[in-house]
């Protein structure tokens, strides 16, 4: 097996953030983890039945040269996979989002996520989860 890394992911650089549409992508890889271009078009199609191939290969193409993601060429039908675990990219976002959205201050992201954006039972979750951590 040959996975290849792009140019920016062999040097020491932070992997870019993904566009709406890459995230998209990089969704349908979380999910069924390792894939060709084919399948994740398959997969992809599901929510929007209108995307054409063409489209889906050239983005994972530019994500593959932006470091976004990995591609194994050993076989004939390339296969891609995201460069981070789904957990590592969301803790990047939140932690970019925090800094220049909330000028670095967790308690005001979780204050302003609270705010009308939870449900009885979610916030009963969040009490028993700073319970646990408490204990």
């Amino acid at each position: 097996m040959h996975i290849y890394l792009s140019e920016a992911m062999t040097e020491k650089q932070a992997v870019p953030k993904p566009t709406p549409a890459e995230l998209n992508l990089l969704k349908v890889l979380w999910q069924t983890g390792p894939a060709t271009a084919k399948q994740v078009h398959a997969a992809a199609q599901a929510e929007r039945p209108d995307l054409a191939y063409a489209t889906v290969l050239r983005q994972l193409q530019i994500m593959h040269g932006k470091g976004i993601l990995t591609r194994d060429e050993s076989q004939r039908s390339h296969v891609y996979a995201p460069a981070q675990q789904q957990d590592d990219l969301q803790t990047n976002l939140l932690k970019d989002l925090i800094q220049k959205v909330f000028a670095g201050s967790g308690k005001a992201l979780v204050m302003a996520a609270l705010r009308g954006h939870v449900s009885t039972q979610e916030r009963k979750d969040i009490e028993n989860f700073l319970n646990e951590d408490e204990a």
